[in-house]
């Protein structure tokens, strides 16, 4: 007598799968942010997930790094493209860029806390795809006479991921709160590139 599998049975399956994998890369994200010596155990703990659970999805710690990588920039390219960059006036839709990236803090510190991680997000991310969307933000405010042309765009791009690594590291180290933080790097951002905030402060 043959058995059939109910047809509903694969797809929870797969879903379950997909939950399990989520939870893992969202984990080792977060905690590698962290620590960069996290060991495979401690990701598993995290993940609320047995050790051979990770091992069936992640077989060594190099196919883990690489999928977190992959997973962290489509994390952080859907974050910017949510913050609906060509919307409203540039400022407004500086501070909207700012509050997005650091609700993917931990992705972003991720990718950007060690070299060699970096240098492989760099090499697997199409060219100028997570910052064409920022820097044409960056252009449309200085055509419209917000921020300072007096600076260079790459210049003012530099500064504003330097700041957002700066704010979401501050409070992944318990120096501030996630809203101080917040409001520090708008403040020096707005400070400091708007046309108001150079003039007052130019010597």
């Amino acid at each position: 007598m043959s058995s059939t599998v109910p047809p509903h049975a694969a797809p929870a399956e797969s879903r379950v799968r997909a939950r399990t994998r989520r939870a893992i890369l969202t984990a080792a994200a977060s905690l590698l942010a962290r620590n960069r010596g996290a060991t495979l155990a401690e990701i598993a703990e995290a993940a609320d997930v047995g050790r051979t659970s990770l091992h069936r999805y992640f077989p060594d710690r190099e196919s883990l790094i690489n999928a977190v990588i992959k997973d962290s920039a489509g994390v952080m390219s859907r974050a910017i493209q949510e913050a609906r960059l060509d919307d409203d006036d540039p400022v407004q839709t500086l501070r909207r860029l700012v509050a997005t990236m650091f609700d993917v803090g931990d992705h972003l510190l991720f990718l950007f806390s060690d070299p060699g991680v970096r240098a492989t997000f760099e090499s697997l991310s199409e060219p100028g795809a997570r910052t064409d969307a920022v820097a044409r933000l960056i252009e449309r405010g200085r055509t419209e006479g917000v921020f300072d042309s007096k600076v260079s765009n790459a210049w003012i791009e530099s500064v504003f991921w330097a700041l957002i690594y700066a704010g979401c590291d501050a409070v992944h180290k318990g120096r501030l709160q996630r809203h101080e933080a917040l409001n520090s790097v708008l403040r020096a951002l707005e400070n400091g590139i708007r046309v108001n905030g150079a003039e007052e402060q130019s010597v």
